[in-house]
């Protein structure tokens, strides 16, 4: 083994900087952990002019990263440009052709060519680390793939982004509106100037699909993950989820059932007592259910520069030992067709919030139509909407009143089917709003 493992890295934005930080200013550190020198050597990045906050000018740079990848200056290629194809996809692919180690923080790029990447590592002896690209900084990856090797997992799940944690957080506290919270998370520069990718769940999705492969033992497939964002989520709901003892997360969940696994991303009512209740803010968790163990909880922020560079640095810390690892814990060829469970079975209790149309007879109908589908009802709330005066002689019916159903547990396929009939019967207005209650410890 060499004395030294030479580092390239593409890309030096938030984390890319932290990055470079810890390997130069904690170099002595890392020696003495690893056992070896681990060294700085080339760096990849769209400006040499940009002031980054550290002191590049002993380092080879790079403008094309597919170079880097490829360069004899380097045995470990930290991939941080993002995006699921393009110069990344391209980038790490020539790194391992090449046959160099790679370090990945990219969620996007892993959802879609874990496989792929995963089979041509294994081909050329080395590693292909992505701690990163899970919850930041929390090392759930090395624990499912090394601590908890010797459980069978039942269920994985967790908050997966700090964005949504912290609208969500920010609207039970202080009683703000989705958009105001929303809104400050922009300005803090928690949430991207185009947030669709945290709001609407595709990069929980995302980092749900490599932790499913990782506790199942199945390809990743990303596109049979049910995904809800938190959109709709009104400032009535998490006042009703409150009141009834219950928290509103965005969770992604993966679990296996009968009919295959269930990878599911949506706003979720969780019990005030669980565990996953009281991670607020940007935090993230992770939750992994085994046989063996019972359930693991890892908490810590999910998302920054220095968080989601400790993890990178893991996994080159891994490499410089010598700690070499299957991609997800298992052969590639091993890994299972992802089989999809069927989604409309899943089974759990629900919260409904409709908007009653003030006529005799709705109550009588909407509870007629959950009896038809056997849904039984935990408890109903009417709530009460001060009356609007009309010009004398209008005819305009009052407005609808909001009611709240919570269900035992029962079938998705069900609940769907009942509020579709109860639509029809035009005892309601607008579209119900539906979260799903996790039985959770």
């Amino acid at each position: 083994m060499d004395t030294y493992l030479r580092i390239g890295i593409a890309g030096l934005g938030t984390v890319g900087a932290s990055l470079v930080k810890i390997i130069l200013n904690k170099a002595d550190l890392l020696e003495k952990r690893c056992g070896r020198t681990i060294e700085l050597t080339a760096v990849c990045a769209r400006s040499r002019n940009k002031d980054r906050g550290v002191d590049l000018t002993k380092v080879e740079w790079f403008d094309d990263p597919v170079a880097l990848a490829t360069s004899e200056r380097i045995d470990v290629f930290v991939e941080l440009i993002g995006g699921e194809d393009g110069s990344a996809y391209e980038s790490v692919m020539a790194a391992l052709k090449a046959g160099k180690h790679v370090v990945t923080a990219n969620k996007a790029l892993l959802a879609k060519h874990a496989v792929e990447l995963s089979r041509l590592a294994e081909e050329q002896g080395v590693s292909l680390n992505y701690e990163a690209a899970v919850a930041g900084g929390i090392p759930i990856v090395k624990t499912m793939r090394e601590s908890l090797a010797g459980n069978d997992v039942e269920r994985v799940y967790g908050i997966m982004n700090g964005t949504c944690n912290y609208i969500l957080t920010r609207m039970e506290r202080e009683g703000l509106s989705f958009a105001e919270c929303l809104a400050d998370a922009q300005r803090l520069g928690y949430a991207e100037a185009d947030p669709t990718f945290d709001i609407e769940g595709f990069d929980t999705a995302h980092k749900l699909a490599l932790l499913t492969s990782l506790a199942f033992g199945c390809e990743v497939d990303s596109d049979a993950i049910h995904v809800e964002g938190i959109t709709s989520i009104t400032t009535a709901d998490i006042k009703a989820a409150d009141e009834l003892g219950y928290r509103i997360k965005l969770l992604g969940v993966a679990q296996r059932t009968d009919s295959g696994i269930e990878q599911r991303v949506h706003p979720t009512m969780v019990p005030k007592s669980s565990a996953i209740a009281r991670i607020d803010g940007v935090l993230n968790a992770v939750a992994v259910d085994g046989d063996a163990v019972g359930e693991v909880i890892l908490v810590g922020p999910g998302a920054g520069g220095d968080a989601t560079a400790s993890s990178v640095v893991s996994d080159i810390a891994d490499i410089a030992r010598g700690n070499m690892q299957a991609v997800f814990g298992q052969k590639a060829e091993t890994l299972a067709p992802y089989e999809k469970a069927r989604m409309r079975l899943h089974e759990g209790g629900y919260y409904i919030r409709l908007s009653v149309v003030d006529i005799p007879g709705a109550f009588a109908t909407i509870a007629r139509r959950m009896a038809e589908k056997n849904i039984s009802l935990e408890s109903i709330v009417q709530r009460s909407r001060e009356a609007k005066s009309f010009a004398p002689g209008s005819t305009k019916p009052a407005e609808p009143q909001p009611v709240i159903l919570i269900t035992y547990e029962t079938t998705e396929l069900a609940i769907r089917e009942a509020l579709e009939a109860i639509a029809s019967d035009n005892v309601t207005m607008g579209k119900p709003q539906v979260l799903r209650i996790e039985k959770l410890k």
